[in-house]
């Protein structure tokens, strides 16, 4: 699978442009604040139906404008797909396969995958458990509906169970009757949800695991672990067991929206104790186990997007990276960089078909 071209109009930046995309390596070069990563978030936003940087839609307007258009041709399976997503304020993001506008934005998930690498992603080790969440959600529903489907109804049953709780507290009432339905839903959903998470790390770590030896040239240990309260008891005896925090805080304590993964490097929380060098290393880790994970499941190679990854990296991790990019495991890549130079002595390395577009 490949981007053929790429049309853009008042995206962020971008007043008006059109790119044609070598099949195999693309490179977007120029100064910080010319547009190089707003055109790699325009194609991420072609895949997902939204921005990686941005979730807020109409802030994705160029300043001055009240409209933006994402135009894509691509080339799966030996056929093309053209995807179109455009959004004008007041009015509800339209996306469109082929001329036909999607009923639901998640019917959309998974046909075009793909894998963004950038320094935004250090957010996964800084923030909190839900980003770290929305990586684990991300990476399993790009390849399973089901659990997609899953994830929606349980975020729907939490919200209207929260807006119970809510209910109850304004009203001094209290129905176990009509909360015990709430519960029955999530514990459903929740259980799903926690066994395929399971499964997934279970069948990532030793992925990521190889990755991150490859990069760092296999001097340092790292690991990840899945932390859910659903390891040692049902979702149903948990939301009976905190029912009365719940009741008092007006929101559910308990559940799959709470689960959380453990970063580690030699044993200890790579927040504190890893060099900008070994996080960067361990998120690109990351980030291509995600690559080889979709590629198995979906039978298609996601499209790899890296977005001004070489920085704090020192050489011999650089070449580690490069190495691993330059086979045929891998399908159409697009680099963005700051440096011009580094980029046409990185480009020198791999042995692929390549453009570069000086912005």
């Amino acid at each position: 699978m490949f981007l053929k071209n790429l049309a853009l109009v008042n995206y962020k930046n971008i007043s008006s442009q059109n790119f044609e995309f070598d099949t195999k390596l693309n490179c977007f070069v120029g100064p910080n604040g010319i547009g190089k990563t707003n055109i790699l978030d325009a194609i991420y936003h072609l895949s997902f139906g939204k921005s990686y940087f941005n979730p807020i839609a109409t802030q994705n307007i160029r300043h001055d404008e009240d409209f933006f258009v994402i135009d894509g041709e691509f080339e799966k399976n030996d056929r093309e797909e053209r995807i179109v997503c455009s959004l004008k304020k007041g009015v509800k993001k339209i996306i469109k396969r082929n001329g036909k506008i999607y009923d639901r934005l998640s019917d959309h998930i998974g046909l075009l995958p793909l894998v963004i690498i950038s320094p935004a992603d250090r957010d996964l080790i800084i923030e909190g458990s839900d980003t770290r969440r929305k990586f684990i959600d991300g990476v399993i529903s790009q390849s399973d509906k089901k659990y997609l489907q899953d994830l929606l109804k349980y975020n729907k049953t939490l919200a209207q169970r929260n807006s119970l709780l809510k209910y109850f507290a304004a009203n001094q009432t209290f129905d176990e009757a009509t909360l015990s339905v709430y519960d029955e839903q999530l514990n459903s959903y929740g259980s799903a949800i926690h066994d395929k998470r399971q499964d997934f790390i279970e069948t990532f770590i030793p992925i990521f695991e190889a990755q991150y030896a490859v990069i760092s040239g296999g001097n340092e240990k790292v690991s990840l672990t899945y932390d859910s309260k659903l390891r040692d008891s049902s979702l149903r005896t948990l939301l009976k067991n905190n029912i009365e925090k719940d009741r008092f805080s007006q929101y559910t304590g308990v559940g799959v929206h709470k689960d959380d993964l453990s970063f580690l490097i030699n044993g200890h929380p790579i927040k504190k104790f890893g060099s900008q060098g070994q996080q960067k290393s361990y998120l690109i880790a990351l980030k291509f186990a995600q690559f080889h994970f979709i590629k198995e499941l979906a039978k298609t190679t996601p499209i790899l997007l890296l977005d001004d990854i070489f920085d704090k990296l020192d050489e011999n991790r650089v070449s580690h990276i490069i190495n691993l990019v330059d086979h045929e495991n891998f399908g159409q890549l697009f680099i963005s960089d700051t440096h011009a130079e580094r980029t046409e002595n990185i480009i020198k390395n791999i042995h692929q078909s390549y453009k570069i577009f000086k912005l």
